[in-house]
């Protein structure tokens, strides 16, 4: 499953890209989260691994996240996986005006398992959710 996302931030890039570079903000618009550690290599760079907890309804959810590109201002890529499913996120970030940041996401799943028979119907729902995020910290931000 593939799709696109975006929003327009109404801030420089370079302040968006402050806001989202910090570990500590990610707290305050990604809902759920709970905790998030390094695993390994330098945080925030290319190859770094890191773990993330969310509270899901059936329990913990754990995550992991590796960077795979990071050529900040322009784009932040992460590979994100959790049981039964594979999540690549290509972030490009795309000044508009002096004032003006479109966040613009490509999402690429795969699934295994339970997850992969029920996938087809849910990419509405995968979609949404995506987008709900990107409004969550475009709200954090402009704020």
């Amino acid at each position: 499953m593939k799709y696109t996302t975006e929003v327009t931030i109404n801030l420089p890039r370079v302040r968006v890209i402050e806001l989202f570079d910090n570990v500590e903000n990610m707290y305050k618009w990604q809902e759920g989260l709970k905790s998030f550690k390094i695993v390994s290599g330098n945080p925030g760079q290319e190859g770094s691994r890191s773990e993330m907890v969310y509270e899901g309804r059936k329990g913990d959810l754990i995550m992991t996240e590796t960077i795979t590109k990071r050529n900040l201002p322009d784009e932040f890529h992460g590979v994100y996986k959790t049981r039964g499913v594979y999540n690549e996120i290509y972030n490009y970030f795309i000044e508009m005006e002096e004032d003006k940041t479109t966040w613009r996401t490509l999402s690429v799943f795969r699934f295994r398992g339970l997850m992969a028979l029920m996938a087809p119907f849910m990419k509405t729902a995968f979609t949404k959710n995506t987008l709900l995020n990107m409004e969550r910290f475009k709200a954090f931000a402009e704020n």
